[in-house]
């Protein structure tokens, strides 16, 4: 009975506590699963005497400041894109358990026509995989940097709004789902689920269309992501990146580019603003689908 009680009040308390992809002060979720990975790695090269990628990297001085080539306002494509889905991977390879929904699944909703074996879903995609498929579909739909991360908002959103976790069985068309939102919500571009089947040619526009309408339920048709959450999620990736060492080319800070960066940021408020207004204008869906026009604009 004690027990009962006890797991009926933990849940109470999960459920106050707020949203990472609703609230800027709430922790993100895919650093949590990468700790145990990173801390692995960490003491094997500790173990095995291998320098840490850390030692060969290049550090600011009074005299020199090293920086790459991504800011908040305009993140690096390939680089955002490879962190994101280490994200993903991290997710996968961490999850809690297997739940899922029918629309995800895709041996109910298979994206290919070529028979998958079976096996196929009993094992974690690697990262280079997922990274594949990512960069094709990102490319296809023009994917944007800032868009990335935004995908990643929604992937988590859904996740905690739903209550399921991703895993072999439906990443893919998580993912999917996510990108599409993404490009037409954040980046205002015109993506007709029609387009997009032309990168899927064995999915249909009506397995499209239904995917979609069930992702933005799910979603409770909260598309707003707030400035303050993206920052947060593009600060989170970029130490993903540190954590696993990945490869970001630095250079010195000269005048020139100083400069150049001033002027980005004075030109991040109006392109925030003009997602804004065009999202309320946006056409949504293959389909017509009316209600999600009225949602609110991305940025708040």
């Amino acid at each position: 009975m004690w027990k009962g009680r006890k797991t009926h009040a933990l849940r109470k308390d999960l459920a106050l506590e707020p949203n990472p992809s609703d609230h800027p002060r709430a922790s993100t979720i895919f650093p949590s699963k990468s700790q145990t990975d990173v801390r692995e790695k960490r003491r094997s090269n500790h173990f095995n005497h291998v320098s840490p990628g850390q030692l060969t990297k290049k550090y600011s001085s009074c005299s020199t400041i090293f920086l790459d080539d991504s800011t908040v306002s305009q993140p690096n494509l390939r680089t955002t894109v490879k962190c994101m889905t280490l994200a993903i991977y991290y997710h996968i390879k961490n999850r809690d358990a297997d739940r899922s929904l029918d629309i995800f699944d895709e041996r109910l909703h298979p994206l290919t026509r070529e028979k998958i074996p079976e096996e196929y879903f009993e094992h974690d995609p690697e990262h280079k995989f997922i990274y594949r498929f990512v960069h094709t579909l990102s490319s296809a739909a023009q994917l944007t940097a800032d868009g990335a991360v935004v995908t990643l908002v929604y992937l988590e959103r859904l996740l905690t709004y739903a209550e399921i976790d991703i895993c072999p069985t439906n990443w893919k068309r998580i993912v999917l789902g996510a990108i599409l939102l993404a490009s037409k919500f954040w980046d205002d571009r015109a993506v007709w689920n029609v387009d997009d089947c032309q990168i899927l040619k064995d999915v249909t526009v009506e397995d499209m269309n239904e995917m979609e309408r069930h992702f933005l339920e799910l979603l409770q048709f909260n598309i707003n992501v707030p400035f303050s959450v993206y920052a947060k999620y593009y600060f989170d990736l970029r130490s993903l990146a540190d954590d696993n060492n990945l490869n970001v080319l630095v250079t010195p800070l000269s005048k020139e580019r100083a400069q150049n960066l001033e002027a980005i940021s004075r030109l991040c408020d109006d392109k925030y603003k003009d997602v804004c207004r065009a999202a309320m204008r946006r056409s949504v869906s293959a389909d017509n689908f009316i209600g999600i026009r009225r949602s609110n604009a991305i940025l708040s």
